[in-house]
């Protein structure tokens, strides 16, 4: 008790902290020195109702200083407060350290090995993503076109693409993330819906390259790289980070597709 009051000087602060159990206070004052991590952590682990092991997985893969920073254009694509719900919801950079992925490896190990551990890559994605689908077929003018992977946010209310890169970020890809955004508003969008957003996770990206490729965009695109740096391993209950079988039934109907060669805008 004296360390926590020694570590919570401030009244509020205590009182927030003081609504998790003691086990996860003690992950935080062990793991963290600083005062504003923490606090952010109490709030994080209040909002989505985190076990000690989730608390203690997020520290380690150092939310704090991922979540909310990928390089995006929402704030002029979305209206308030959608896309700030919408740019907490992104993170830079995404870490999968939970696949095993040769130096030069391609997009197609990398998203095989995304669906391979696919529950993994939602926790990683955050709150409220339901996977709808890899390789998701959209038709425009009786052509087809791929998408990699295709969620579906149930608290956001919108669908979100994400496109793999195994390469540095190239400017076309906003090109080719704003057609597919498009194509999905139109053939997959409910009225009631939000406007779809593009997630291009790069290996690599240079800053200026992806702010001067979305400026003029009207589609809300993100651009992340990833790592593969290994962290501590998922807690065996992950009911928290993932939606229910309900939340997906109540927001959609899955209709399976075809897979068809991919085609490249």
């Amino acid at each position: 008790m004296r360390k926590f009051a020694e570590n919570y000087p401030d009244a509020n602060c205590a009182a927030a902290a003081a609504q998790l159990p003691w086990g996860h206070n003690m992950v935080l004052l062990d793991k963290l020195s600083d005062l504003s991590q923490r606090l952010w952590y109490v709030q994080q682990a209040i909002e989505n109702g985190w076990s000690r092991s989730m608390l203690e997985m997020w520290i380690e893969a150092n939310l704090y200083k991922r979540k909310g920073k990928a390089i995006t254009n929402l704030k002029q694509a979305l209206p308030m407060p959608q896309s700030d719900l919408a740019q907490q919801s992104l993170k830079d950079p995404y870490n999968f350290g939970f696949l095993s992925l040769d130096k030069e490896h391609r997009e197609k190990e990398l998203e095989q090995g995304l669906i391979d551990h696919l529950q993994k890559f939602l926790v990683e994605l955050g709150d409220g993503f339901a996977f709808m689908g890899r390789q998701f077929k959209v038709e425009v003018e009786d052509e087809d076109y791929l998408i990699d992977l295709l969620f579906y946010h149930v608290k956001l209310r919108c669908y979100f693409i994400v496109e793999l890169k195994a390469t540095a970020f190239d400017p076309r890809d906003a090109g080719q993330m704003n057609f597919y955004l498009s194509a999905v508003d139109d053939h997959l969008r409910h009225p009631d819906d939000q406007p779809s957003i593009g997630i291009l996770i790069c290996r690599t990206k240079n800053k200026v390259k992806v702010e001067y490729a979305l400026r003029n965009c009207n589609s809300p695109i993100s651009v992340s790289s990833y790592e593969t740096k290994i962290y501590k391993t998922l807690p065996k209950k992950l009911k928290s980070s993932l939606p229910t079988v309900q939340e997906i039934e109540a927001e959609l109907s899955i209709v399976k597709t075809p897979k068809k060669k991919k085609k490249k805008v």
